[in-house]
């Protein structure tokens, strides 16, 4: 998609060159000439352009990221559609992916692991609260700023928990190593999965390895449903033990054991950060048999649908029990042998064989039962479901009713039907009587009553939803674009011809879709100084539209206003979103800091000297027998330029967290 550079879009943006590529989408760099600032340009991948599912998918992307406002989302300044190609318009970001900063490091303290995931709760948070799953919270997801701003990006494979359908049933959506055990197998998800997904993210900021690995990305998938992963603590020693129990938390992969949404996961890391030796409370049984179980390699395979309830009753772990138990095989008795051989009948000849041949068939089939109903991972619960008889019962009561709880019912295709009412379920996947897994999907097909044969009313409905409603009753239609104070941009304003034309084969539907108030062009007013409540307030009354509010550590007077993202008096468009930093003026505290220096390299002796932003804190002679040395070093709470030397030689010039 190159042969876009150059070009403009809307004859707004320009597109300059292209900073990045994801699975189905390009991210160019372009200049909006309408306000004069540099942005990045989202666009769908030509070989996926014409695929309805991926421009689905790539839609509800624009829909989600429409409806996030947040410090720790990338901001999207416009949604539109040119030349048959869709595009997203977001904040250009100067930064790096946290996965880049992460290969940099090796692997974060646990105070940096707490500061950026707190940050990337927050944006879960956020979403999950506005109705949006991510689905796809990994490192290359998050991009990091000079600042230390940590932002989530790519809602691409992102869900709307209000819509039942997903586009492939079955389909374990999201990147294999982050991804929740309920998403490799493919069910019914919830905000839980992203909770997992940024444990995942946690266990990986704090040991710099991924959980689990194999040779291919089902090898992985099946041990994030049946494996535990060592503690992080086997990898470094020091992490404190609460930040290892709130990232096990969060990756437990039973749902009922892990955090219920992203505001119990806040307040943890919040005690966390505070204190990081304060008391975590889990499910005391499973981590035990967990820690157990971890401790005897890498990762073991757990039946969860089974196993997790006999641990969750087992006390204590019991002394290991010797691998193998000798057993004597007592071939003939001695008083048999006493007896007269021409006594001895068929049985008494050769019963001891047939005996010995029917042990050995039931132990072959006793060990083919354990495999596959016990080992499988994949196996019957143990309590066997049955799905319940939803054909004919009224769906909207079907999803509330308490007799229907224990399963996952989710709405599948609808369809006309003559004699079925609208709402009313028509058919079911799997039938009634079943016996199904407790996470296993019930699909259902809702009837859409009997199919008229004149147009509905649809104004003021979104306009892809009245295309998707004409596209299912077979009736071609193009769209036609305006400005319009009183209907909001995407909506219809009308349709011609109108509500009640009867439905012909050769009817064509021009559909007027309103583009939003026709915007004014203002000067940016200087919002330098004032209050958060005063600029806010300014922002509003010229109609500009209030972005992200940030409290920025500063020398300033407390509560004012020390930076906007568009310059005063620069020309702009009503509704142009601004982002603001207010000062917060608190004392810098100093805190101390020790680092570990190898020195096996550099001679008997050498002159060790160690600088914090230009300090000299530690000079002093040593000889490489050492092997290394620990140094003490003190500076303001935050990131720190630390050099050091040997004999007058830099050998490290890096920024360090404090």
């Amino acid at each position: 998609m190159e042969n876009l550079i150059g070009k403009f879009l809307d004859n707004r943006y320009e597109i300059l060159d292209v900073v990045g590529q994801g699975g189905m989408s390009v991210v160019y760099r372009a200049k909006c000439h309408r306000l004069n600032r540099m942005v990045a340009v989202k666009v769908l991948k030509d070989e996926f352009s014409r695929d309805d599912e991926f421009k689905n998918r790539f839609q509800d992307e624009s829909l989600s990221v429409a409806m996030l406002s947040h410090p720790n989302i990338v901001a999207v300044y416009d949604v539109s559609k040119a030349e048959d190609m869709e595009y997203i318009v977001m904040e250009l970001i100067d930064g790096i992916t946290l996965k880049e900063y992460l290969q940099k490091k090796g692997h974060l303290s646990w105070q940096e692991t707490v500061y950026f995931a707190l940050q990337i709760a927050k944006a879960l948070q956020h979403a999950h609260n506005r109705g949006i799953i991510h689905r796809d919270i990994k490192p290359q997801n998050i991009m990091v700023l000079r600042d230390g701003t940590a932002k989530v990006a790519d809602f691409g494979i992102a869900h709307q928990v209000s819509k039942q359908q997903t586009y492939n049933k079955g389909e374990a959506i999201g990147s294999v190593h982050y991804i929740s055990p309920e998403q490799a197998k493919g069910s019914r998800i919830d905000n839980r999965a992203d909770i997992y997904s940024l444990g995942v993210v946690m266990y990986e900021m704090l040991t710099g390895r991924l959980p689990f690995e194999g040779t291919t990305p089902v090898d992985v998938a099946i041990q994030h449903i049946n494996s535990v992963p060592l503690n992080p603590r086997d990898y470094i020693k020091d992490i404190p033990e609460a930040i290892e129990t709130v990232t096990m938390k969060a990756m437990n992969p039973k749902l009922s054991a892990r955090y219920m949404n992203a505001d119990e996961l806040i307040a943890d890391l919040d005690k966390i950060r505070n204190n990081p030796h304060v008391k975590i409370e889990v499910e005391q049984d499973i981590v035990e048999e967990i820690a157990v179980v971890a401790a005897e390699g890498a990762t073991q395979k757990i039946n969860y649908q089974s196993d997790i309830e006999k641990l969750a009753t087992k006390k204590k772990p019991e002394k290991e029990k010797p691998k193998t138990k000798a057993v004597k095989i007592v071939e003939e008795d001695d008083d048999i042998d006493d007896e007269p051989e021409e006594k001895e009948g068929f049985f008494a000849r050769y019963g001891g064989a047939l005996f010995n041949i029917t042990a050995i068939l039931l132990f072959v089939f006793g060990a083919l039962y354990f495999v596959v109903k016990v080992l499988n991972p994949f196996a019957d619960n143990e309590v066997a479901l049955k799905a319940p008889s939803l054909v004919g019962e009224l769906y909207a009561e079907v999803i509330k009713s308490e007799e229907y709880k224990t399963f996952v019912i989710t709405e599948g295709e609808s369809m006309y039907h003559d004699t079925v009412p609208a709402g009313y379920i028509i058919e079911q996947t799997p039938k009634a009587g079943r016996t199904i897994d407790e996470d296993e999907e019930i699909v259902v097909v809702i009837s859409r009553g009997s199919k008229t044969s004149n147009l509905a009313d649809y104004t003021g409905k979104e306009y892809r939803q009245v295309e998707i409603e004409l596209g299912k009753l077979g009736v071609e239609y193009r769209e036609e674009w305006e400005f319009n104070d009183e209907v909001e941009k995407n909506l219809v304003i009308s349709t011609t011809p109108g509500v009640g034309t009867n439905i012909t084969d050769d009817l064509t539907v021009v559909i007027l879709i309103s583009k939003g108030k026709e915007l004014k062009e203002i000067e940016m007013p200087d919002l330098k100084n004032y209050s958060q409540e005063d600029a806010i307030a300014e922002l509003q009354k010229l109609n500009l539209t209030v972005g992200s509010v940030t409290k920025v550590d500063s020398k300033e007077q407390d509560g004012v206003v020390i930076f906007q993202s568009i310059p005063a008096k620069s020309k702009v468009m009503e509704e142009t979103v601004v982002d603001l930093q207010i000062s917060r003026n608190v004392a810098p505290r100093k805190v101390a800091k020790i680092i570990t220096l190898p020195v096996t390299n550099y001679g008997n002796d050498f002159l060790l000297s160690v600088y914090v932003n230009g300090e000299l804190q530690y000079d002093s002679m040593h000889s490489s027998i050492e092997g290394t040395v620990e140094v003490p070093l003190v500076a303001y709470e935050g990131y720190n330029r630390v050099k050091v030397m040997v004999s007058g030689n830099t050998v490290l010039n890096e920024d360090m967290m404090f």
